[in-house]
């Protein structure tokens, strides 16, 4: 059984963009690139309307291949349950008001069981000095013994990226775009 993939819009969006100018972005570009073609077939992708419409917005022609390469994923359904979570997410954990969607997409990765939530934005997702207030904000939801045992859904997400040696790979990427440029 392959494991389950949340894909946030940091994906599709590296994955179909212009190479960045910035070396650390085209790094980031090239290794989300390295792994769509070489490990996406090993995980079941899947993706949420909060992706879908993050994805369609900015420039046409941009939002065209980003919701193009989104068109046959599956679609997470975001229900009571990922709205509540992300709720009590925003009351707390310290996310600026403008990150209600970076919540969402914790919680719906978490409500519905992935594996990862893959996501290049380290500012609010993948941050690791907000993990503790995630995990209470997770463990908070739960107050009866029968439910109990379901605490620490957020633990079982795990806040990496699925970009398997991602350093060494971004280390390569950087290196290579550096010696293509004059």
């Amino acid at each position: 059984m392959k494991l389950r993939v949340y894909l946030e819009t940091t994906i599709p969006s590296y994955l179909t963009a212009w190479v960045s100018r910035d070396l650390v972005m085209a790094g980031h570009q090239q290794t989300t690139r390295e792994w769509w073609d070489t490990r996406r077939e090993d995980f079941e992708l899947f993706v949420s309307q909060f992706v879908i419409d993050e994805a369609g917005a900015g420039d046409p022609d941009a939002a065209r291949r980003r919701l193009e390469m989104l068109e046959n994923m599956p679609l997470l359904d975001p229900g009571d349950k990922v709205h509540a979570l992300a709720d009590e997410l925003l009351k707390r954990v310290p996310l600026p008001p403008k990150a209600a969607t970076d919540a969402l997409h914790i919680a719906i990765a978490t409500i519905h069981g992935m594996d990862f939530l893959l996501t290049w934005n380290c500012a609010r997702i993948a941050n690791v000095a907000l993990r503790p207030s995630i995990d209470a904000a997770d463990k908070s939801r739960f107050t009866s013994r029968k439910r109990k045992r379901r605490t620490g859904e957020i633990r079982r997400l795990r806040f990496r990226l699925v970009l398997l040696s991602a350093a060494s790979a971004l280390k390569r990427s950087v290196e290579r775009i550096a010696m293509n440029r004059p």
